[in-house]
């Protein structure tokens, strides 16, 4: 059965597509039973350094917080199932302390200082799960099982969203329901959904709102500057897109029907009390899963392992296949964002495209693919002859094994992964630009029009001009058939693929140079280092639209009008 062409694989120099050719170019060049976490915390600071690498001074560490055995307290028990077992682990005078941090505002202004955006993402992550240190959480619940922060601090997530942020929204922008936004009930076991047509205003979104039903803002990012700067921090962390949703649930309701995603969901409780209940996966084809499940009921979903109350300033994680449900306290409302990460981002994700990538190669390269299968092979093969007695059909069945074995010599695993990097790009967030990351780079240049001029639209570029790419995540240098091409995200919409993926076409003698700009990040490095031989050239890879040479402005001393959108020059 043919299964289509993910990679848009070519025989031809068409962009897209891996070829022989381009193969040849890239040589070249949980299952754990261990219990829920709680994380019961002191009045002590908590972010660490992670990887032996010191970020910035204001990222302090602390010691780990001490639990006695003797403290914990069971949930729920499921003795001799295999699946994780909730406890609860309590701290020392757990409900008279208090986890104080720094302020989301204060972290993303020292963050701006963090030259490396790599160590940026880790540090703002490990802010957001504190006082578990992100090593803690990668080793012990990531894809394992969820875990359950409380910090006894409304505050904490304070200058994240807010139902008057969300209200003002509904005021000035252009919300439209079913795209941006829905409104749904969960009643007697009916989960429904009231989207009207047109545009969200704010008398319809809050009537629904006081007849009882929760609404869901499905791209808050696309409204939030705030939220917007938080996941595209993050999505370096994750080399995966990060997304948000936000949910506000009146009091005494429930929006949602029992079901499981195909994302890692952190829910970050911003306001209010929400009521929630977490399930095991029902099945091992439900742990992990590829993608989401339909509305379960109470009865068919079993016993929860965790049940709780979330309040402002707590965080629960679950990994996707646990299946889940919140509904709201009687005398309080609730809002939460759910930042997710790791849709379609597993080994089988990335085999879909590296197997027919690997068949096409070895049908080019080896006859044996290529040779006709047996004359009489539908005598004896398929499912009407499963059970038949025929020596013919163990020979048939060890050639296509002995086939399989061979493809992994053909299988072109780091095109592959190009092509999951080349999503990735497309997926993701443009980044919030630090005020150094906009003082060196296009979007801060004073080029202006003044009195019948342009004013300042020069910067000269010399051998000694330094140089680097504005993010350690926001490139990837890829192979498209027999060509290079460089994809970015620094053009992207807020809104997921509203425009198509951005990208610019490397010549083949400009390679070593961008791949050396992009290994180098993210220490600067001079134009005069770059591999290339003349500094003309040099330039060129970094004005890749000043061609032709004989039409370019010349300037002295060896300068020339620089800027681009996705590199950041002189940064000393």
């Amino acid at each position: 059965m043919w299964l289509g062409n993910p990679l848009g694989l070519k025989k031809n120099k068409n962009k897209g597509s891996i070829s022989k050719t381009s193969h040849k170019l890239l040589k070249k060049k949980r299952k754990s039973s261990m219990p829920i976490y709680e994380a019961a915390v002191n009045n002590s600071k908590v972010l660490r350094e992670d990887s032996g690498r010191v970020l910035q001074s204001f990222l302090p560490t602390n010691k780990k917080t001490k639990v006695s055995s003797r403290k914990e307290k069971k949930l729920c028990t499921t003795e001799n199932t295999g699946k994780p077992r909730a406890v609860e682990l309590t701290g020392l005078e757990r409900n008279s302390k208090q986890h104080v941090g720094p302020s989301l505002r204060s972290v993303l202004q020292e963050l701006g200082k963090v030259q490396n955006s790599k160590d940026r993402a880790t540090a703002l992550f490990e802010w957001f799960i504190s006082p578990i240190t992100s090593a803690e959480f990668f080793r012990n619940m990531w894809e394992r099982k969820p875990a359950l922060i409380r910090r006894h601090n409304t505050k904490y997530y304070d200058g994240f969203f807010s139902t008057a942020e969300f209200d003002r929204i509904l005021r000035e922008d252009n919300v439209q329901f079913g795209i941006n936004l829905d409104v749904t009930s969960y009643t007697d076991g009916v989960r429904e959904t009231h989207n009207p047509p047109g545009r969200a205003l704010p008398m319809v979104v809050w009537d629904y709102y006081n007849s009882g039903c929760s609404l869901r803002l499905l791209n808050p990012q696309a409204f939030s500057v705030t939220v917007w700067n938080v996941l595209c921090i993050l999505q370096e962390l994750f080399g995966s897109m990060v997304g948000a949703n936000m949910y506000l649930t009146p009091p005494g309701t429930q929006g949602f029907a029992p079901h499981y995603d195909d994302i890692e969901a952190f829910v970050i409780q911003l306001e209010g009390k929400k009521h929630w209940r977490v399930y095991n996966p029902r099945d091992k084809s439900e742990i992990l899963p590829q993608f989401s499940s339909a509305n379960f009921t109470d009865h068919n979903i079993g016993e929860p392992i965790l049940e709780t109350v979330l309040e402002a300033g707590d965080l629960l994680y679950f990994p996707r296949g646990f299946i889940h449900q919140g509904d709201c306290l009687p005398d309080v409302h609730s809002l939460h964002i759910t930042v997710s990460s790791f849709q379609r981002n597993c080994w089988a994700d990335l085999l879909d495209k590296l197997l027919p990538a690997a068949l096409l190669i070895a049908a080019e390269e080896d006859v044996d693919y290529r040779k006709g299968l047996p004359l009489d092979y539908l005598e004896y093969m398929g499912v009407q002859n499963a059970d038949l007695l025929d020596p013919r059909r163990s020979s048939f069945i060890e050639k296509v094994h002995t086939l399989m074995r061979k493809l992994t010599e053909y299988a072109p695993v780091d095109a592959a992964v190009d092509q999951k990097a080349k999503a990735f790009l497309h997926d993701c967030l443009p980044p919030v630009l630090t005020p150094a990351e906009r003082d060196h780079s296009v979007y801060g240049a004073p080029v202006r029009w003044e009195n019948g001029h342009v004013k300042d639209c020069v910067v000269k570029l010399g051998k000694d001009s330094k140089i680097r790419f504005l993010r350690g995540g926001v490139a990837r240098l890829c192979s498209e058939g027999d060509a290079c091409v460089l994809y970015y995200s620094t053009d992207n919409s807020r809104v997921y693929h509203k425009e198509g993926p951005k990208s610019i076409d490397v010549d083949a003698e400009d390679v070593d140079a961008v791949e050396y700009l992009l290994r180098s990040y993210p220490t600067y490095v001079t134009v005069a280092s770059l591999p290339r031989e003349e500094l003309d050239n040099k330039v060129d890879v970094l004005v890749p639209w000043r061609k032709p040479k004989e039409k370019r402005v010349k300037e002295t001393d060896r300068g020339i009008t620089f800027y681009h959108n996705i590199v950041s020059i002189d940064g000393s």
